[in-house]
């Protein structure tokens, strides 16, 4: 087994003991060895993949009695995945000439082959009363061999998660870059007329399955972003219409307010290590950016001067800030050391620059500009070249990226005219990095303000 290939069994076990399970190697087949001495010529090119998604066979699992509807259940948060991704094209399942339990016994590769198909996906399922025992394996069809063989054991109730981690092994296996499907997004859900808007706080998978709200609506909320630990949230809220910023522990469902700081509080973001919050805060006719201790709640001073300096967000090794900040005259971007030092404006573009949030790649800033009223979504390097626009509309921001970097989600406003001939309504998309594959994301109501979490284990 090739050091990759190790890595990525240890990486599975890790992830899945954390939800109650484990992960294990299975055998190829026809033997492990040839299947090893694939995985090198397998990877596919992503920038070959955007162009020409990637054939992909994914037949039900193979399973018996009650465990058949899971069996084709996580087969289709499969095909789900790959097919939102833009980078994979699974193979329609009408085409199909063997069964997937023959399939599963022994892949008949010529009936794969003649329908077009580059990889294959093959499963079983076991129902052990209470948990799931799911292998899966993943085939190169042209050279028969075999490119992963795992399994998994878990709790019923976690049968989404197991389609969502092997969806993370097909997508790293074939694509060389790491997936982002066992991931969560919480969001603002908005609904009411857009002078009376309720904003509650809400979560759902990736892929908008298991919805959830986690507050009431009794009071406003702005800005949830997540913990490294994807198991806290901070976000802004106007409870008692006095703006501040609180914490919600999505294991117990508590909240709590980060410290009693003089002035209105926006803006939260953790630090890479989890230990602090970088804010900003209004005193007087100003805006300083502030980080405060997770532990002593005592905060410290990162900006001064006139202007606003609101929006930060740290690189992903915590050593630079970037932010946005009026103090030359125009709302523009800005990065500083994780001190405060070593100020100095990345965005000369035309327009406005606001919400920058700094790719987990480290190699990306994505931002909102606004131009001749004009909205877009773009991105830029740390040090402010290589500017491109993603996507442009009425009215969008709030970018976040996928723990992979590879996509981003962001919320889009359209004009919604009701009976009454006033409204709009906001949606959440994602995109590619590349600025393909815009897709929306179906939400119960209105939604903004998205931040995606880590990958949950």
């Amino acid at each position: 087994m090739t050091s990759r290939d190790k890595a990525m069994q240890a990486l599975l076990s890790r992830r899945a003991a954390l939800f109650g399970g484990m992960a294990a190697t299975l055998p190829a087949l026809g033997g492990w060895q040839a299947a090893a001495q694939q995985t090198q010529s397998s990877v596919v090119d992503i920038t070959r993949a955007r162009t020409d998604p990637i054939p992909i066979a994914v037949p039900d699992f193979a399973a018996g009695g009650d465990a058949a509807r899971y069996g084709r259940d996580i087969a289709r948060v499969i095909v789900n995945n790959l097919r939102n991704s833009g980078l994979f094209r699974p193979v329609d399942r009408a085409a199909f000439i063997q069964t997937a339990e023959a399939a599963a016994q022994t892949p008949r590769f010529q009936d794969w082959r003649v329908i077009g198909a580059q990889a294959l996906v093959t499963g079983r399922v076991l129902d052990q009363g209470g948990s799931l025992r799911v292998e899966f394996r993943l085939w190169d069809v042209l050279p028969e061999a075999q490119l992963e063989g795992t399994l998994l054991t878990a709790s019923t109730a976690n049968w989404r998660r197991i389609g969502h981690l092997i969806s993370d092994v097909i997508y790293e296996r074939l694509l060389g870059e790491k997936g982002y499907f066992d991931t969560r997004v919480v969001y603002v859900a908005e609904s009411g007329p857009r002078d009376r808007r309720v904003r509650r706080l809400a979560i759902m998978d990736q892929d908008g399955e298991n919805h959830r709200f986690l507050t009431d609506g009794s009071f406003q909320v702005l800005t949830p972003r997540f913990h490294p630990n994807a198991q806290q949230i901070a976000f802004m809220s106007y409870f008692r219409n006095e703006p501040r910023v609180y914490l919600f522990s999505l294991d117990s469902g508590r909240q709590e307010v980060l410290g009693n700081f003089r002035g209105m509080t926006l803006s939260p973001r953790f630090s890479p290590d989890g230990r602090s919050v970088i804010l900003s805060s209004t005193r007087g006719n100003d805006a300083n950016i502030y980080v405060v201790d997770m532990g002593s709640r005592r905060e410290r001073q990162l900006t001064s001067g006139g202007g606003l300096d609101v929006s930060p967000c740290y690189s992903p090794d915590g050593s630079q800030i970037v932010f946005n900040s009026d103090r030359g005259g125009d709302q523009q971007l800005y990065v500083m050391d994780a001190g405060g030092g070593g100020v100095r404006r990345i965005s000369f573009g035309r327009g406005r620059y606001a919400t920058p949030v700094w790719s987990p790649r480290g190699d990306l800033i994505a931002f909102t500009r606004i131009a001749s009223g004009q909205f877009a979504i773009g991105v830029m390097r740390p040090d402010g070249s290589g500017e491109r626009i993603l996507s442009e509309g009425w009215g969008m921001e709030g970018p976040t990226f996928a723990p992979n970097g590879r996509v981003m989600m962001y919320y889009r406003e359209t004009p919604a005219r009701d009976a009454r001939g006033n409204g709009y309504s906001a949606r959440l998309s994602s995109i590619d990095i590349a600025g393909f594959n815009e897709r929306q994301i179906v939400t119960p109501t209105d939604a903004s303000d998205p931040a995606w979490s880590p990958l949950l284990a």
